[in-house]
């Protein structure tokens, strides 16, 4: 019974990884969206979109087999827990990597900005690292990623008084300024996720979670 219980959480370990590699694909797509969107990346964003939200229900349902079924230990009991609030987390950087695609079509034809290309490296990074720390269960890499938020959360803030400069010198732009502000909101959350999937990584592996 026990090795079968066993090979259950491979899967669901399996599964939660394939997961989160959909959500690097997907966030890196979104981030390609800026520097030119056309019909078969909108495609690529969608279909990845819709791979997440089936991992999301297959390994939703898995826990719950694991969790009626068998009767884990506190360390497993950690294990399923944290993989059912990290699902939701990575299901909406997928549903944000979607919501970045949608507006970029319908953004004039501006130069993007540097440092929101900025800025979606180092949320890219941060979700890669969530991953990353899951796989390796390396509790030191799911607190850098942590720590790593300011940074992300220090892009928006410059982002966000740069565009209000910007409306206010040329009122014109507003509707541009206002989808790069919303498209850096965008990141500036998927990097929130990303901090809420590294603190599950660490709840999993020392049963201490930041409340």
């Amino acid at each position: 019974m026990r090795e079968r219980f066993e090979g259950q959480l491979a899967l669901l370990h399996q599964e939660l990884t394939e997961m989160g590699s959909l959500c690097e694909t997907v966030i890196s797509l979104a981030a390609q969206a800026l520097s030119g969107w056309d019909k078969e990346l909108d495609r690529q964003v969608r279909t990845v979109g819709a791979e997440i939200d089936e991992k999301e229900r297959t390994i939703e349902n898995l826990c719950m087999k694991l969790l009626l079924r068998q009767q884990p230990v506190a360390k497993d009991l950690r294990a399923i827990s944290a993989a059912l609030k990290m699902i939701t987390d990575l299901e909406r950087i997928g549903d944000q990597a979607e919501d970045i695609v949608e507006i970029v079509p319908h953004m004039k034809a501006h130069g993007e900005s540097a440092k929101l290309r900025e800025m979606a490296k180092e949320t890219i990074a941060m979700v890669t690292d969530s991953v990353d720390a899951y796989v390796r269960q390396d509790v030191d890499l799911a607190k850098a990623v942590q720590l790593h938020d300011d940074v992300v959360d220090g892009y928006f803030a410059r982002i966000k008084d740069s565009l209000i400069g910007m409306i206010a010198r040329n009122p014109a732009e507003g509707g541009y300024t206002l989808d790069l502000l919303m498209i850096a909101k965008y990141f500036e959350r998927i990097g929130d996720h990303a901090t809420n999937v590294a603190e599950w990584v660490e709840f999993s592996v020392t049963g201490i979670h930041k409340e």
